[in-house]
């Protein structure tokens, strides 16, 4: 099935650019590697604003392909194709000379969403939510149109723009294409006649010449320039046959291709990427549907996007501030022990991890954490530890009833074995609130990414034929048990969110 040769992913985020090299025949990872040391610089000059420099990417992707050459003992000129994954939604404009105009409007930037909304509110629900599954919101499209309006003299000289994962395909191939999954990141596809959503375009007033080609997911996608392969260190015309966002790409990486899987991750965040064959869309615009990397027009997919921002920074900051004291300090497995002390339920002590901005499942509202129903002659260090994780799931079975009345039924949930996934209770509580199995394995964005560029180039025949070596570390069944614990425990953390909720816009770090 497979022939002799390598193939090399990345993971460009936000954060960090990270790698994998993988052998094709048996799917091994040869290497991996990260870059920079430390997080990349977020730009903010003002509030809600968040921006990078392109070439910072660019020279992460150059440092992190050294490193994992020195790594290995592998000569990269082996390898056979190149896939990159890339944090979504993002916004890079270039010059005929393909440079950046200015740095790029990443994800988390807010500056567009009142320019989404009104189009949003022009363009009618109807149209919005039957053609494009989505509001305009403050996604790509919104960003283009914001810098049409207060940067006229930069909008005149873009000759493209595009999203992050293009840009640094861009670097690589000379080569400013992009993909439909791209494209419905950025809220320019049309569902219901499946092209690019033309009518967007001319409502904003951009033109369709500033758009790059649009390609397949898995396809050739342009070969390595003589310059670009020797910034790398790799063979030129190397092909570059995949590319995706990070969020459908960690669920290709995970397997999660069929309707009622789901692929869960918990880092700083926490997200659920469920998969479905019908295109459908939530109302409140609550979660995001895209178009998933293995759809076609004959057998639809499409990717139901949940986000949580207060996830497990939730943990982080439990480590920080809660349970080190000096040289006195946990790790995040002693933290789990430590929880592990206290039965399914917390013993009626609720958290609520919404301390990270805005919540889309909670109408775009910034409510702040809350920790709620402590008792000072009960509840302990071990009490919150264990709340926080049991908030963090139920923050996600909360999202997921949104999902569910799309009609979007979870059988199966797939995880990276990382982050959040790391803890027992986080698992159980996890399985057995959504009462589904859980299964670990242990891979990542950039392994997935590796994966579709052996798809792209034809090393494996079929998607599913891509996940030789992919292995499993664990299955964590609901444990039914606990279940009606858990259950009840949820829905006492529920009722407290609506109570939470129902104090208004400025509830923030109330403590009941």
């Amino acid at each position: 099935m497979a022939s002799d040769g390598y193939l090399l992913g990345y993971d460009v985020g936000s954060s960090f650019v990270r790698a994998a090299l993988l052998d094709s025949a048996s799917g091994a990872v040869i290497a991996s590697a990260s870059s920079p040391e430390q997080e990349m610089e977020i730009l903010s000059p003002k509030p809600g604003w968040a921006e990078q420099h392109p070439s910072l990417w660019w020279d992460n992707v150059k440092k992190v392909t050294t490193i994992l050459r020195e790594k290995s003992d592998v000569d990269l000129h082996d390898v056979r194709a190149i896939g990159i994954s890339y944090q979504m939604h993002g916004l890079v404009i270039v010059d005929k000379n393909y440079q950046a105009l200015r740095p790029a409007i990443i994800w988390c930037d807010t500056r567009a969403a009142d320019i989404g909304e009104r189009a949003f509110n022009s363009l009618g629900e109807q149209t919005c939510f039957h053609r494009l599954l989505n509001s305009p919101d403050n996604f790509t499209a919104s960003k283009l149109k914001w810098v049409m309006d207060r940067e006229p003299d930069i909008y005149r000289r873009i000759n493209k723009f595009m999203l992050p994962g293009d840009y640094i395909g861009m670097m690589m191939t000379g080569e400013i294409l992009t993909t439909p999954s791209g494209l419905s990141e950025m809220i320019l596809w049309d569902y219901l006649e499946d092209k690019i959503a033309d009518f967007v375009l001319r409502h904003f007033g951009i033109s369709q010449e500033l758009m790059p080609q649009v390609v397949p997911n898995f396809y050739d996608q342009g070969v390595l320039t003589e310059k670009a392969a020797v910034e790398l260190g790799l063979k030129p015309r190397t092909k570059v046959t995949y590319r995706a966002g990070d969020q459908p790409n960690s669920s290709f990486s995970l397997n999660v291709l069929r309707p009622g899987e789901a692929a869960v991750a918990a880092n700083t965040t926490s997200v659920i990427f469920g998969v479905t064959d019908k295109a459908t869309a939530d109302s409140q615009s609550r979660v995001n549907t895209f178009l998933h990397v293995n759809h076609t027009k004959n057998k639809p997919r499409y990717g139901v996007l949940l986000y949580i921002n207060g996830g497990s920074i939730l943990n982080s900051w439990l480590k920080r501030n809660v349970v080190t004291f000096g040289s006195d300090t946990l790790t995040y497995s002693q933290m789990n022990k430590l929880a592990e002390l206290i039965p399914a339920g917390s013993e009626g002590l609720v958290i609520f991890p919404y301390g990270n901005g805005a919540e889309r499942t909670l109408d775009n509202r910034t409510v702040g954490a809350a920790m709620c129903n402590l008792d000072f002659t009960i509840h302990g260090k071990a009490h919150i530890l264990r709340a926080a994780q049991e908030g963090i799931v139920f923050a996600l079975k909360h999202g997921l009833e949104i999902v569910s009345g799309m009609g979007l039924e979870v059988k199966a949930i797939k995880a990276s074995s990382s982050g959040m996934f790391l803890s027992p209770i986080f698992c159980e509580a996890l399985s057995t609130v959504m009462n589904v199995p859980v299964t670990l394995y242990n891979t990542d964005g950039a392994q997935g990414a590796a994966r579709g560029a052996g798809v792209g180039v034809g090393i494996y025949e079929s998607v599913e034929d891509a996940f030789i070596g992919l292995t499993t570390v664990k299955v964590i069944e609901p444990n039914l048990k606990k279940r009606e614990t858990y259950l009840e425990a949820y829905l006492k953390w529920h009722n407290y969110l609506k109570m939470f909720l129902d104090k208004g816009d400025h509830a923030e770090n109330v403590f009941l």
